[in-house]
């Protein structure tokens, strides 16, 4: 694998790299050598992703960035399992819920990152129209091109706007849950991180949770409770990215 400048000199000699590991998406490699555990991402969000991280970890445990250059970021192993996997688990329902509570909390102003629906609108645009979007993720009668006239001709009328990480899965969230003296969880794949309403993390929280951690998730989250049309509305949207 070609990496640029000093980023290959990290790994030291005998590093093992594999690609067959959970809670992190997209071109992600986990890198195992004698001085240590890392993930390696590359691609278009990768350095979207290391601005957020950097400005994150202020407010909330997320992975130590170890360098980002061009589109490679590499990250240090937070040493934690997903929740994948743990999809109708009350007790990952709840740790999730009190993560997003915790991330909504933070006061918007401070936020240098914009996700507002011009923004994602404007970036589905360009997915559709560059052809990022798989069509087979659609059914039949419908195309990426008709996704996105309708989130046009349905768009809500307000935004509630929290501070978002925008892919809020339980791949996306670290926690042991099995442990006693485990501390909080930690938050990664925060490319999409930003501004936005809340209904972005609620829409696809509740499309992965399942079951009673469905319950657990919203008991631990608090009110307001979510829309209905506004959770269609951004699941539908998350389709395009």
């Amino acid at each position: 694998m070609q990496l640029p400048g000093r980023i290959h000199d990290l790994f030291g000699e005998g590093a093992v790299w594999s690609d067959d590991h959970g809670g992190m998406s997209g071109e992600t490699w986990r890198v195992t050598s004698p001085s240590g555990v890392w993930y390696v991402k590359r691609g278009r969000w990768a350095r979207r992703e290391a601005e957020r991280l950097l400005w994150l970890k202020r407010w909330a445990a997320v992975p130590d960035v170890v360098a980002a250059e061009d589109d490679v970021l590499v990250l240090a192993d937070a040493g934690l399992p997903s929740l994948e996997g743990r999809e109708a688990d009350p007790v990952a329902g709840a740790v999730m819920g009190r993560a997003l509570r915790a991330l909504h909390a933070i006061p918007v102003a401070e936020c240098p990152f914009d996700e507002r629906l011009d923004v994602k609108l404007e970036q589905a645009r360009v997915a559709v129209e560059s052809g990022l979007v798989d069509p087979g993720d659609f059914d039949d009668d419908h195309t990426p091109e008709h996704v996105y006239e309708r989130l046009l001709r349905e768009r809500p009328p307000i935004e509630d706007l929290v501070v978002a990480h925008g892919d809020f899965t339980p791949a996306n969230v670290l926690a042991d849950v099995l442990a006693d003296d485990a501390g909080g969880p930690v938050l990664i794949d925060a490319g999409r991180l930003g501004v936005c309403d809340r209904h972005v993390d609620l829409a696809i929280a509740l499309r992965e949770l399942e079951g009673p951690a469905v319950a657990s998730f919203l008991e631990a989250y608090g009110p307001p409770a979510p829309d209905p049309r506004r959770v269609e509305y951004y699941r539908l949207l998350d389709e395009l990215f």
